[in-house]
């Protein structure tokens, strides 16, 4: 097996279509299937199902395409390494941040300060949510992620870097917040009354919530799934529902909004933020570079803000 073989079968997969991979390799398309029946006599395993509509990999193809796809990253990040070895760190880092966290608001600060100390690493963000997370970071398609922390994943290794109480956010008309206008807590059940704005399921934080009102035999009132914050901010400026987050997070996304955030008690819900990285290959000089400025990042906004440790923020910041 060699890596030409691997890349042939990775742009086939990605295709979908071995005439469609063959025009992208600039390959002949019986040699290409050639290379196909070659991996697959030597693994003696049907690697991709073929079709009228084009093809689809088998269980063993799959297996081939995540391993693949490491195995190439890792040969790319190796020529890399070797061409810059005793120069300044540079190349690709990619970088997933939570939506709806606190963690999306340093996007600023990072660009910043990356450009600032490695002009020649070029930083690819974007925003993700935990139920893909996973396969983006194991098949290297990311390279590290600040995300909701969801619980063991095999393949990606999980740090804490913060563990918070969750808020109810809403307007300080709604009921809610004029029935006791001096309180600054609210029990799960009152919070379970409010319509609430939240991500779609496949969000952890989401998650978390309906399994905290499950757990006590509460409804969810959702009123609408939200993934803008600019949305979100309007929908609670109109008073039309509320939302559940950090207070971190509420008073990052909502700096000049003058929202009634409560937080959550009888029973509390905690939420934790963490840096997601793969478990089976180390990171790129430039990523582990980037890495640290994160970390240094999140560090110094959190000290900054709440004048404590990031790994447990008070009950009442």
């Amino acid at each position: 097996m060699d890596t030409r073989k691997l890349s042939y079968f990775v742009q086939i997969v990605d295709s979908g279509s071995i005439t469609k991979a063959a025009a992208a390799l600039h390959v002949a398309q019986p040699a290409l299937s050639q290379q196909v029946s070659a991996l697959e006599n030597d693994l003696k395993q049907r690697l991709l199902i073929r079709s009228k509509q084009g093809v689809e990999p088998t269980a063993a193809g799959h297996t081939l395409y995540r391993h693949a796809q490491s195995i190439l990253r890792l040969v790319e990040q190796a020529r890399q390494d070797v061409a810059t070895s005793g120069a300044a760190p540079s190349g690709r880092v990619s970088i997933a941040i939570a939506p709806y966290s606190m963690a999306s608001s340093l996007t600023p600060r990072i660009i910043s300060e990356v450009g600032r100390r490695y002009p020649d690493i070029v930083v690819h963000l974007t925003e993700i949510f935990g139920g893909v997370l996973s396969e983006a970071i194991k098949n290297g398609r990311l390279d590290m992620a600040l995300i909701y922390e969801p619980g063991k994943i095999r393949g990606v290794q999980f740090t804490t870097m913060i563990v918070e109480d969750l808020h109810l956010v809403v307007h300080p008309e709604a009921e809610v917040a004029r029935l006791s206008p001096g309180r600054d807590t609210i029990t799960l059940a009152e919070a379970s009354t409010v319509g609430l704005f939240l991500p779609e399921k496949n969000h952890t934080l989401r998650q978390l919530i309906e399994k905290g009102l499950d757990d006590q035999d509460l409804p969810l009132k959702l009123v609408g799934e939200v993934e803008s914050v600019p949305s979100l901010t309007r929908l609670i400026r109109a008073n039309l529902g509320g939302t559940v987050l950090p207070k971190s997070a509420a008073d990052a996304l909502f700096p000049d909004q003058e929202f009634k955030v409560l937080r959550i008690v009888e029973p509390a819900l905690q939420s934790k933020i963490a840096l997601c990285t793969p478990d089976h290959e180390p990171l790129s000089e430039a990523a582990s570079a980037v890495l640290l400025v994160v970390k240094e990042m999140l560090h110094q906004q959190l000290i900054s803000k709440y004048g404590t440790d990031p790994v447990q923020l008070p009950a009442h910041p």
